[in-house]
């Protein structure tokens, strides 16, 4: 990883690894939200440990806190308003969505390092498929630059949005796996409207890589920036 993206991460210390959660199949979304702040408040509290939990949705579009209205331009599945940062974004099979839980009074009460944190980790992941992603000042998110879709064309493949509460993050990132690109039409994705800013996933740039695959790759990459997990074998928190 870049030295300009691991400068100043927040460290885990001495915590416990981070219990590690898949879950099969699709995840009511509103369901995960009331599980992700049960398991917040028990971080909080000191009665639960730091967890990831990796799902996916049905199809949804998601509002966060700097939603815009005009943004939503075919409300063709469930619009779902939600307490992360951020704008409209689009959740459903084939994206990789992972719940971070993570108590940052252990990791230096440092909000922009953990988003920091949570870019490397994206970009470490893309790295084990030979992809380079890169972060931009002005857009959340990590992109991959497609000089095949003309000069300066960026698309963008993984989002961020989360919330911290009582010093515990909760919500986190999404991964474009091989979701159906075409259901992101119903929004400005993030708000950012510009025609030379897409939309990709792994295998829209001519991987073959299936969510298992993408489940190892998040997994290593998680240990090298944020430290040891514990893989668990519940479905959910």
């Amino acid at each position: 990883m870049r030295d300009d993206l691991v400068r100043n991460l927040p460290l885990a210390g001495e915590a416990a690894p981070v219990e590690w959660i898949v879950s099969g199949g699709l995840t009511d979304y509103d369901a995960a939200v009331a599980v992700m702040e049960a398991r917040a408040e028990a971080i909080a509290a000191g009665t639960a440990a730091e967890a990831v939990w990796l799902v996916e949705h049905p199809p949804l579009y998601t509002a966060g806190t700097s939603a815009q209205d005009g943004d939503l331009q075919d409300a063709r599945f469930p619009v779902h308003r939600t307490g992360r940062g951020g704008q409209f974004t689009y959740h459903g099979p084939g994206q990789r969505v992972a719940y971070v839980m993570l108590d940052l009074k252990r990791r230096g009460e440092d909000v922009r390092a953990f988003v920091a944190a949570l870019e490397a980790w994206i970009i470490a992941t893309l790295d084990g498929f030979n992809i380079r992603g890169e972060r931009r000042e002005d857009r959340v998110g990590v992109w991959v630059k497609r000089p095949d879709k003309g000069e300066g064309h960026e698309d963008k493949i993984a989002a961020i949005g989360i919330r911290v509460r009582r010093w515990v993050t909760f919500h986190g990132i999404s991964l474009n796996v091989e979701p159906d690109l075409s259901h992101f039409s119903g929004i400005v994705p993030c708000g950012i409207s510009e025609r030379r800013y897409g939309v990709t996933s792994l295998v829209d740039l001519g991987l073959p890589v299936t969510m298992e695959d993408a489940d190892v790759a998040l997994e290593t990459a998680f240990r090298e920036v944020f430290g040891p997990v514990d893989r668990s074998e519940r479905r959910s928190p």
